[in-house]
């Protein structure tokens, strides 16, 4: 079944694949979705959406295996102060639900940022815009159609 996000890919001529895993609505974490596809946690992104004082709404991709660092994201963004949007906020902002949010095809054009591990692999994960969709891509092939700006966004989890 071809998403949103998978469409911009298809637009954009970037190789991807599609990858499905059942959902389980009380355990939407990462580290379960990474078990599911198969593949590390380090290596499936979760976007989140964060929302700064200075510059507003934006998307920050980090790994599985970690959590967002909102000081050193607002840095990168130009925010003096940065928070995760509430989830109630989540879908009005971006056209997704929890568990399915993408840097393809939101609402509005956010800007992204991914944290620089994104790099290290040959192939990450991201949603596919839908909650037991993944798409696996290169990270150059991500950067390209995301353009996000990478830097040092995640820590491990407290």
């Amino acid at each position: 079944m071809k998403t949103n996000a998978a469409r911009v890919l298809d637009a954009l001529g970037i190789p991807y694949e599609l990858r499905a895993y059942e959902v389980d609505p009380d355990d939407l974490t990462a580290e379960t979705v990474a078990r599911k596809v198969g593949l590390p946690a380090e290596q499936v992104f979760k976007t989140l959406v964060a929302k700064g004082d200075r510059k507003g709404v934006c998307l920050a991709v980090v790994p599985g295996n970690a959590e967002l660092d909102l000081k050193a994201l607002a840095k990168l963004t130009g925010d003096a102060r940065l928070e995760t949007a509430p989830l109630k906020e989540v879908q009005p902002l971006t056209g997704y639900v929890r568990g399915g949010v993408t840097a393809f095809a939101c609402k509005k054009d956010y800007p992204v940022f991914a944290d620089e591990t994104l790099e290290l692999f040959d192939v990450i994960s991201v949603s596919a815009g839908q909650r037991g969709l993944q798409i696996l891509l290169s990270p150059a092939d991500y950067l390209r159609a995301t353009n996000a700006k990478l830097g040092p966004i995640a820590r491990d989890f407290r």
